[in-house]
């Protein structure tokens, strides 16, 4: 028999042992690997994966004053390469979903590293006059992570139980502001070493390579689905056959109409999933327009000369990057944490937390924003605010996601509100601000002043849609016991 390198769930509720080798006629018990020491591999993977995808999506905020200067674009045009790379993000979002539910998901994930690095290497040596091109190049970057945010949460939902799920999620989507705010360090980083902004291209590409190899190397071929037959399975390095595994172990395929039409019926998702709409639809704003919008408010207190010639003053990346690393920390492993202790004695816990971190947020970033024209230290400090509480929700609501959701379409949920969320939120969102701030400004004379009126008042947008999603959090309270309830039948 083939020796099957993939991760084995043993059947134990069934009682069945299996061979230690091929050609052995003795049936004796499979040996246990612990649990730790297969999952930490492909865990340790995952993660530094989720870092290259999110520094690679925030490479262009962090250098965004240098990129329009170049390709001589206004706000909304600006806006709009954000907004691409979105939009092809979600689109293809629940292709990858359903793939990831029925084919094998290692090749998946590989085959879309490979795609993004070598469209990011590529864009890096488009000039002036391809700025079309430019923005095509990062919908196709969009399309390429679209497959590896859909897929690499199942694969921790199989590896780990809901409790210890929980935790290594956090860890999981930690390195997602880490990784934002490594991408605007990098971008100015390498802006600024180099005199040119186009090196901020050229790293992670390279990154995505050791990633591929790390991937063939460390995640097993198969990772078998974890089903609600088999929840207390343990995970087992033993030799099977190819055509060995045991048929209780394989999950029942349905069409991507059923589990879409039984989804749309599972009001925690539907509420939880427009709550993830107003959360993305805020951050994607701020990621793309805070250092800009620091800029232009420095600006108008004389802190700051206008920016003439390449590179630009990069510093508000920087420590937007640096409070966004800080502040992702802290807060998506607070908000683990928190949901850990109360979900222990209140089984609305998680829809209550995600609410009460919205609204202190809205309140927060609004504050920021009419305080930045007379104190930036101030400015700072409200935004890091707000920030760590979106960031209190991140882990909090995938996790939800995942025990309202029957295990067998939870790819497919996972990308439908990935495409829900990007449609409503951060796909648009960019472009708006943009927009907006473009048509403030045609109103009168530009001047710094008006500049900087502009994205402010536009950017206000944000904490009345921050609002919003807490409304939607307090509705999911309403339905996710009895939506648990079902996924668990």
């Amino acid at each position: 028999a083939q020796e099957d390198t993939g991760l084995q769930l043993q059947p134990l509720l069934e009682g069945q042992n299996h061979g230690a080798a091929a050609g052995d006629g003795a049936q004796r018990p499979a040996v246990s690997v612990p649990r730790s020491r297969a999952a930490k591999r492909v865990v340790a993977m995952l993660c530094f994966g989720n870092l290259l995808n999110s520094m690679d999506w925030f490479l262009v905020p962090g250098i965004l004053l240098d990129i329009q200067k170049y390709f001589g674009v206004s706000d909304g045009k600006a806006g709009l390469l954000q907004t691409v790379f979105t939009m092809c993000y979600m689109l293809a979002a629940p292709i990858f979903g359903y793939l990831g539910d029925h084919y094998n998901r290692k090749i998946l994930l590989g085959a879309g590293i490979l795609f993004w690095s070598g469209v990011t290497l590529g864009s890096s040596f488009l000039t002036e006059s391809y700025y079309g091109i430019f923005a095509l190049s990062r919908g196709l970057v969009g399309t390429g992570t679209a497959s590896y945010s859909t897929i690499a949460p199942t694969i921790i939902a199989d590896l780990f139980e809901e409790g210890t799920r929980t935790t290594v999620l956090s860890i999981f989507y930690i390195f997602i502001p880490v990784g934002s705010g490594c991408g605007y360090v990098l971008a100015a980083g390498m802006a600024k070493s180099t005199g040119d902004w186009h090196w901020a291209f050229r790293v992670t590409p390279c990154l995505g390579g050791l990633a591929l190899v790390l991937l063939l190397l460390l995640v097993p071929h198969r990772i078998q689905r974890r089903t609600a037959r088999h929840r207390a399975l343990s995970i087992s390095g033993t030799r099977q056959g190819a055509h060995e595994t045991p048929a209780v172990h394989r999950t029942a395929k349905t069409t991507w109409c059923q589990d879409v039409g039984s989804l749309a019926k599972n009001c925690s998702f539907v509420w939880s999933s427009l709550g993830v709409a107003a959360m993305t639809f805020v951050t994607g704003a701020l990621g793309m327009w805070i250092p800009l919008f620091l800029y232009r408010a420095q600006l108008v207190q004389g802190i700051v000369p206008p920016c003439l010639q390449e590179p630009c003053n990069s510093s508000n990346s920087l420590i937007f990057g640096a409070i966004t690393i800080g502040t992702g920390v802290l807060g998506v492993t607070a908000g683990a944490g928190i949901s850990r202790r109360l979900r222990k004695i209140y089984n609305k816990a998680d829809p209550l937390i995600c609410a009460t971190s919205m609204f202190i947020s809205a309140l927060c970033l609004y504050t920021a924003l009419m305080v930045a024209q007379t104190n930036i230290l101030s400015t700072f400090i409200f935004i890091a605010f707000g920030e760590l509480f979106l960031f209190v929700i991140w882990a909090v609501v995938t996790d939800i996601l995942l025990y309202v959701v029957s295990p067998r379409c939870q790819s497919t949920a996972i990308a439908l509100q990935i495409l829900l969320s990007h449609l409503l939120g951060d796909a648009g969102s960019p472009y708006l601000i943009g927009a907006v701030s473009n048509a403030l400004q045609a109103r009168g004379t530009p001047t710094f002043q008006s500049s900087f009126w502009s994205i402010q008042r536009s950017l206000a947008i944000c904490a009345f849609v921050g609002a919003l999603g807490g409304a939607f959090f307090l509705l999911t309270a309403l339905y996710i016991e009895g939506d648990r309830r079902e996924a668990e039948r």
